[in-house]
């Protein structure tokens, strides 16, 4: 008591005083009796403070005990999750097969070459409990969906300890990691894998809430009995008092399986809105994130669940980056394998998102692993997906697709696009479907849609080549031809060929201009993508040469040079093709060289071509 009397009278306080203060501290435990209180065990452990009442009244924390109305426990107490569940009755378990499925899942990720993609984290965690937090991200198949998504799985479910999974990234380094590291239930629903082991019949939609709900029951036994979804989710909240992590995985595969299944796809949509347009909506979800290949289905002026935040292929900011590879990521991945970076950009890039050029995941990792360039990521589909879009009889479809085929933009207005497999109602509908399926890139500046690269233009010949479109057919028919007349050399069915492609797929307006030239012959030739890769203006002796096509590692073919002449001959053009030497461009090849002079005189309006081989 001396020294409470010393600390009194500095401050001049009673003695009494300073002891209802000890006794407040006492109450409250942590400094004078190593205790804390429920409150503050809950957050230690990171479960509600309901969850910390009713062990300490089932007896179940040796030591706790009732002060003042609330329970004060032992600072020094060791929470066992599973242990203290299977004392109160409940399962052994806090993950399922869709709730809290863990870490394995990108822990095999990052046991590969991983191109680090977690600042997506920060983006979420930025969202979580804000109105932004309904999170929706479309871009096409093989673009990394399912990565990200196992990467959030393995971030916020709180039935795994994630810390050296992340540690290396550049998410460590956010503000705010630790906040949310590990400290949810996250629910993960891939929807492909209800379809894939469930009957696709009307009943699909609830036999999948049946399934989740059977799941969820064996972690939180509040959930039994309920139907639907929304109810044992608020069960389980009522129980917890915390919000969960919501991941849905390619939740628009039921409208690209199930296409014309109205009354089914009605009823999914339902079971969405029921989630997220529900008063209880802020209450379950800290936040969800759902991926897909299409945004949002649209229901005449209003999306079907028009609260979620949407970032897709046309309006990708400011996830742009996390759509597939940044340029500067493939470049770094080129120097580490010693591939071609040149090469890599013209199989793979071209889809320009946002302000960021991006490459194809899948393709350039395969690329990698088999130190090839060729067609991977066009081959996870049959190329029929993308006959029935370009058989589409509406008016200057055909056009645009041989304007393209000739490395061309067009305009596109995205618009009026429902956001659906079936309700195509004009050209511009199909060519935003397309966009989303990743078979064209988008230029949201210009409003200009464009095949991407060599890998898709690819894709384009083989489905037209085996469509049902005569227009687009012939173009491709007329092209192999041009091919042929060049390999043998006939100058004189080239240039009808040339001629011919000129009259029918040339503007008026746009006919005699030299740029024309150049286009018709690049469309001309669209066939050489399945023997050769195209360079334009390249150094080439004393010159620059218009056109070269560099024949494929897997082709016989000789390399083709062409020089284009306007109110000139096709002399002029092969004689300058020898005077500057443009053979020169090809130091490393030896063999033979086709050497294609293409003229177009103004005033009679015709073409003419001389071809000669020669030997380097």
């Amino acid at each position: 008591m001396k020294y409470i009397r010393v600390f009194c009278g500095k401050w001049e306080l009673r003695t009494s005083h300073f002891c209802s203060i000890i006794d407040i501290f006492k109450s409250e435990g942590d400094l004078f009796m190593g205790n804390i209180t429920s409150l503050q065990a809950a957050k230690k452990w990171n479960i509600s403070k309901r969850q910390v009442n009713l062990l300490c009244a089932k007896g179940l924390i040796p030591g706790a005990k009732m002060e003042n109305s609330r329970w004060m426990i032992p600072d020094d107490f060791v929470y066992h999750p599973r242990k203290q569940n299977q004392n109160m009755g409940y399962p052994n378990r806090i993950s399922g097969k869709y709730i809290n499925i863990g870490n394995e899942g990108f822990a095999s990720i990052r046991n590969s070459e991983y191109v680090d993609k977690s600042k997506l984290i920060s983006f979420v965690n930025a969202c979580l409990n804000t109105p932004q937090k309904l999170i929706c991200v479309s871009r096409p198949r093989r673009f990394g969906k399912s990565f990200a998504t196992k990467m959030l799985c393995a971030y916020y479910s709180r039935s795994c300890d994630s810390l050296e999974l992340f540690e290396d990234l550049a998410i460590a380094k956010d503000i705010s990691f630790r906040n949310h590291l590990n400290r949810y239930d996250v629910l993960y629903l891939d929807i492909t894998l209800f379809l894939s082991t469930m009957q696709q019949n009307q009943q699909l939609v609830d036999r999948m809430e049946a399934a989740i709900i059977e799941d969820l029951a064996e972690s939180y036994p509040v959930a039994s009995g309920q139907h639907n979804l929304i109810d044992a989710l608020r069960r389980i909240n009522e129980f917890t008092e915390n919000k969960m992590i919501l991941i849905i995985d390619e939740w628009d595969a039921l409208f690209r399986e199930c296409k014309g299944q109205d009354a089914l796809l009605d009823r999914y949509i339902m079971l969405l809105r029921s989630l997220f347009k529900s008063s209880l909506t802020d209450r379950l979800f800290a936040g969800v994130y759902m991926t897909g290949i299409l945004p949002i289905k649209k229901y005449g002026h209003e999306s079907a669940v028009s609260d979620f935040y949407e970032y897709s292929m046309v309006e990708p900011r400011p996830l742009q980056t996390y759509i597939g590879f940044t340029e500067e990521e493939v470049c770094t991945l080129c120097k580490k394998y010693h591939m071609d970076f040149q090469a890599m950009k013209k199989w793979y890039d071209g889809y320009c998102v946002g302000d960021v050029h991006i490459y194809n995941p899948k393709s350039v990792m395969e690329s990698i692993l088999r130190n090839k360039y060729s067609n991977y990521w066009t081959k996870t589909e049959t190329y029929e997906a993308l006959r029935d879009y370009i058989d589409m009889n509406f008016d200057g479809l055909k056009d645009t697709i041989i304007n393209m085929l000739g490395e061309n933009t067009c305009k596109v207005d995205t618009g009026s696009f429902q956001n659906d497999m079936t309700s195509m109602k004009s050209r511009d509908d199909v060519l935003t479907l397309l966009i989303h399926l990743g078979y064209l890139a988008y230029d949201e500046k210009n409003q200009t849609v464009c095949i991407p690269n060599t890998e898709i233009k690819e894709e384009f010949i083989r489905a037209i080549r085996n469509g049902n479109r005569k227009e687009l057919m012939k173009a491709v028919i007329r092209s192999d031809a041009l091919l042929s007349a060049t390999w043998s050399a006939d100058g004189e069915r080239a240039a009808e060929i040339i001629g011919d492609i000129h009259n029918e797929e040339t503007a008026i307006d746009f006919y005699n201009n030299e740029q024309a030239l150049r286009s018709v012959i690049k469309t001309a030739y669209l066939s050489s993508i399945d023997h050769y890769t195209r360079m334009e203006e390249l150094p080439a002796g004393k010159g620059y040469a218009d056109i070269i096509f560099w024949p494929r590692r897997e082709t016989n073919h000789p390399p083709i040079i062409v020089e284009l002449k306007w109110n000139k001959t096709e002399n002029a053009a092969l004689q300058q093709m020898k005077e500057k030497n443009y053979p020169a461009a090809l130091s490393s090849y030896k063999g033979d060289i086709l050497l294609v002079g293409v003229a177009y005189n103004v005033k009679t309006k015709k073409h003419s071509c001389v071809i000669e081989k020669i030997t380097k």
